[in-house]
């Protein structure tokens, strides 16, 4: 299960990459609507997202309300560098993790909860395509839109987009 997550995992985390890299710094503090992210925090979710690979491939169980400190602020990106360096950092563990971890560990479950809500109940392998994968691709998405709006080239992700013909 392991070596063939590793290659959609290793394809996608380079993707979501090559978006990071294209943040516009002086762009960290807008949002395309009220409701929206800033653009900085949604790139500060994106490099610690493959943290939560980790998460789902060493505990049996996430307390989203137990395990977050009182003064819990998420991560908003400062620069390029700076969202790039926690991406790769959180991008290494993630993959160590999933490199070493037996198809029995994969099937066995687990749950992220929000206190006493559950939010998510299965395997490990299906917290890690949900919850990692997924929401990276949905994230990456977003940003993909953000990019637009401000003008900056859209990366190729799947295909060429209408800034790379490759």
């Amino acid at each position: 299960m392991s070596e063939d997550l590793l290659s959609e995992f290793d394809s996608e985390m380079a993707s979501t990459r090559r978006t990071l890299e294209r943040i516009p710094e002086d762009k960290l503090a807008w949002k395309p609507h009220e409701k929206s992210m800033l653009l900085g925090r949604l790139a500060g979710h994106l490099a610690e997202l493959p943290g939560f690979g980790v998460t789902a491939l060493t505990t049996d169980s996430f307390d989203l309300a137990a395990s977050r400190p009182a003064n819990f602020k998420p991560l908003v990106a400062e620069s390029q560098k700076h969202v790039l360096e926690i991406f790769d950092k959180k991008v290494a563990e993630a993959r160590a993790a999933i490199a070493a971890t037996s198809d029995e560990q994969w099937r066995k479950n687990w749950n992220l909860v929000l206190g006493e809500r559950k939010i998510f109940h299965g395997t490990r392998q299906a917290a890690v395509r949900r919850m990692l994968m997924n929401h990276i691709i949905h994230h990456r998405a977003q940003l993909g839109v953000y990019l637009r709006l401000t003008g900056v080239p859209v990366p190729s992700i799947y295909g060429p987009s209408a800034d790379e013909g490759k």
